[in-house]
């Protein structure tokens, strides 16, 4: 019952977070003989890019056969209530996928669940070795360095993205490092049908990071040993920012309140909007299929909180979540060195860029991120902005503080959509965010 709990609905949220499958090739693993046996793997169907996927599956498939004599099978969930079920009944009944692919903020609650294996000395040499991952992808595998349980397998910190001829056009040269100054520009580049920012109020997973980052700017990280911190005046203000933009400062396109991040990024693409906030270096492959190819660039976003001009005293300057996808071993599994061997091969350098070209995400593989960003220097921002990122709490009550801080926003859209969220209205959010949030904490401290 204890697994159930921490599995709950945090996780449904959570997961939804989880990337596509990786790709992988290269020349790593290749000694475990897995003649006659099957690797059953659980990832997510990426179903904006189906054909490449299915192609992806094809190949890691057959380098994997080559390497060990083994059959890959893959399980794919197409939501995240699918995959919330499937890892429930999995781990429960202890039988089912040998390896999961997780997204980074499921991580935490992933390990709460102590079902799956602890990554030590010769679990990692078995996959290739810790130091050859970016550092920064490591600060989620677990609480510590000693008690890891995920490899890190793509890297997805965010940056924003602006349109270079509309700044210029402006008088601008490059966007701001406070959010107040960025906010400026937005002001300078709205109007004649376009607006200073794409974002999706809509989105599932991403309003909920604008209050992390910018309350972690701020010196709040939400959580303080076992108390929740979202009834704080830093978080207060991140949402008064955010609701703000759309509301009171009239830089986002009102359609907005409705939509998601597609939809966001193709208003971008489209030349509608200036900066696109809270992406990923995967929306290059979208971004330079359209009108906007060669006129848009990367920056990390602002890591000054809103309302000041300098990092206040304990802020923090982080610029992203960590954010990603990771790979865990069920510890229930009959093939675990196979697990591995399946491991060594996707974090490859050859296999880490060769997902990197089809789907955009950054190589978590130290050294294939290196000969992505020498191939293209516009990523640049994006490897900087890893570099500035903070993981979310390590604690296996996040994804319900993530879905409570998302409901914020759920709860504030009807309002959003008549003019603006009145200052009682918010505070009642937050504070029903605040008692989901420390209840969750609570029945987390007592499963421990």
């Amino acid at each position: 019952m204890a697994t159930l709990r921490l599995l709950g609905i945090a996780a449904a949220v959570s997961l939804g977070a989880v990337g596509l499958a990786g790709c992988g090739q290269e020349n790593g693993g290749g000694s475990v003989d897995g003649s006659g046996k099957t690797l059953d793997v659980l990832i997510g169907a990426n179903t904006n890019k189906a054909d490449q996927f299915r192609s992806w599956q094809a190949h890691i498939a057959d380098a994997f056969k080559k390497q060990t004599g083994a059959d890959l099978k893959f399980e794919t969930f197409a939501n995240a209530n699918d995959e919330l079920s499937k890892i429930q009944t999995s781990v429960v009944a202890g039988q089912g996928p040998d390896v999961y692919q997780v997204g980074t903020t499921f991580t935490p609650t992933a390990y709460s669940t102590g079902a799956f294996v602890k990554f030590d000395k010769s679990m990692w040499n078995k996959v290739g070795g810790r130091d050859r991952f970016v550092p920064a992808t490591l600060g989620i595998s677990g609480p510590n360095d000693q008690d890891e349980v995920a490899v890190p397998f793509t890297d997805r910190p965010y940056v924003l993205a602006y349109n270079t001829d509309l700044f210029k056009k402006a008088g601008i040269d490059k966007p701001a490092t406070t959010w107040d100054g960025l906010l400026e520009q937005a002001k300078k580049l709205t109007g004649n049908g376009v607006y200073g920012f794409a974002t999706g109020y809509a989105d599932n997973y991403t309003p909920w990071k604008f209050a992390w980052t910018m309350a972690n700017q701020a010196g709040n990280p939400l959580v303080d040993g076992n108390k929740a911190r979202i009834d704080d005046p830093t978080v207060k203000k991140a949402y008064e920012t955010y609701f703000g933009w759309l509301t009171k400062d009239k830089v986002v396109n009102p359609a907005a309140v409705g939509w998601n991040d597609t939809q966001a990024a193709a208003d971008f693409a489209s030349g509608k909007s200036a900066m696109m906030l809270m992406t990923t270096a995967s929306s290059k492959v979208t971004f330079d299929a359209s009108a906007i190819k060669g006129k848009y660039e990367y920056a990390v976003m602002p890591t000054v909180p809103p309302g000041q001009s300098t990092m206040p005293a304990g802020g923090s300057p982080v610029s992203s979540i960590i954010s990603g996808d990771n790979l865990v071993i069920a510890k229930y599994s009959e093939n675990q060195d196979l697990a591995a061997a399946y491991i060594k091969l996707l974090t490859s350098d050859d296999e880490q860029i060769n997902y990197n070209k089809l789907f955009g995400d950054l190589p978590a593989n130290a050294a294939a991120a290196k000969k992505v960003e020498d191939a293209d220097p516009s990523l640049a921002p994006v490897l900087a902005s890893a570099s500035q990122a903070k993981s979310t709490p390590f604690t296996g009550a996040w994804g319900d503080m993530q879905l409570a801080l998302t409901n914020v926003v759920v709860q504030s859209r009807q309002a959003l959509s008549g003019g603006g969220v009145s200052d009682s209205a918010l505070q009642s959010a937050l504070a029903k965010a605040q008692k989901d949030a420390q209840a969750s904490l609570d029945r987390a401290a007592q499963s421990k």
